[in-house]
């Protein structure tokens, strides 16, 4: 059916455009237009693109359960390349409906980082009955450097007390799916995930916080020709190690901001390391690793940005356009425009102003939420 739906504002994720119409048919949109080409379905003083959570692991570190029934991490084993986020995560988790409500309607869930590598991401709708139905797509394989990895010793498997210790386990495992490789030799599911990441398939999220935990990465990079992407860095705080990251095309996925500094790697985050980050040309995106800070305030850390002079579009479009490119969703979401699916928010009114909240929100089409 065609449908329309009208904004005195809209954020398109390119540009804003102002009195115009968002037709769509199906999970589709059409177009934006002066004049309705559908049924007038509602009209919102804001309209914005689907917010993305690139980075969380909602579902899987649930609302209202224990510590110790959260399932992010796997204790068996300090690599496991096959361990699946999906597989983990559970849809009843109340965090999806208040992530909803506040205008978060796709996440990327990955295995935490306990693990050196932890397994495969699960890019999510969140308005997903079941994890089947939820699924989307993959974005990469978890991977974690710095601090917690070398913080477990007390799981099971091979566990390391350093951070050369885990980088030894990590190229150790390199070296030995490529020797089996060029062998000829059948490979283990774990093991074709590890070649996999050696012959660029896959890419590997990795998680770090400090600017020589990124230069260790950046030399297993150059040893083993790896694509990945570098997620937290909140302990960096100046532009020199992003301005390498940006020469050398590789996005940041920064955050979560807001949270407790919690552990001694993080002794120098600042919300005023956003500065660097931006100076540096680097491309970057925006997480919450929800539960660390609650998805349903994804959009509340732009604030930090419009302080160091962003405007309200380019605030929105690191959560929205950019997010989706960094994870590879950039052909279906992040922008409002023709043959994107039709996933929007309306809101009250400026979602930057204290009290607008969302009014209703659409998923490929179909009412996900409303205001009651």
């Amino acid at each position: 059916m065609k449908s329309s739906i009208y904004g005195e504002l809209i954020y398109t994720g390119k540009k804003v455009i102002k009195d115009s119409y968002i037709n769509f048919n199906g999970n589709l949109i059409t177009g934006i237009s002066s004049e309705p080409e559908g049924v007038v379905l509602e009209k919102a003083p804001v309209i914005t693109p689907a917010f993305i959570d690139p980075h969380c692991h909602i579902g899987m570190i649930r609302s209202g359960e224990p510590g110790s029934e959260a399932e992010a991490n796997d204790h068996i084993d300090p690599i496991i390349p096959n361990g699946d986020a999906l597989d983990s995560v559970q849809m009843d988790d109340a965090a999806f409906t208040a992530s909803i409500e506040c205008g978060t309607l796709y996440s990327c869930a990955l295995p935490g980082s306990g693990n050196i590598i932890g397994g495969h991401s699960a890019v999510l709708r969140n308005y997903g009955t079941t994890t089947t139905k939820a699924l989307i797509r993959r974005a990469g394989i978890k991977a974690a450097f710095g601090y917690n990895p070398m913080s477990v010793r007390e799981w099971k498997g091979s566990r390391p007390y350093t951070r050369m210790g885990a980088l030894s386990l990590l190229k150790r495992r390199f070296d030995d799916v490529k020797i089996q490789a060029g062998k000829g030799e059948p490979l283990t599911g774990d093991d074709q995930v590890i070649l996999d990441i050696l012959e660029k398939k896959q890419t590997l999220r990795v998680h770090v916080h400090k600017t020589d935990d990124i230069a260790s990465l950046l030399r297993l990079v150059d040893a083993y020709d790896l694509k990945i992407t570098v997620e937290h860095t909140c302990d960096v705080f100046s532009d020199e190690i992003y301005r390498e990251l940006a020469e050398r095309g590789i996005s940041v996925i920064y955050g979560p901001m807001d949270s407790l500094a919690y552990k001694v790697e993080l002794k120098h985050d600042n919300w005023r390391n956003i500065k660097p980050l931006v100076e540096s040309g680097v491309k970057f995106g925006l997480m919450t690793d929800h539960p660390v800070i609650l998805q349903k305030t994804l959009y509340l850390q732009l604030r930090w940005f419009l302080r160091i002079g962003y405007t309200k579009e380019q605030a929105l479009e690191i959560i929205t356009r950019t997010n989706a490119e960094i994870i590879g969703l950039d052909d279906i979401l992040g922008t409002l425009e023709k043959n994107k699916w039709a996933s929007f928010v309306l809101w009250n009114g400026d979602p930057f102003d204290l009290g607008h909240y969302p009014l209703s929100c659409y998923g490929e089409g179909e009412l996900v939420y409303r205001e009651k």
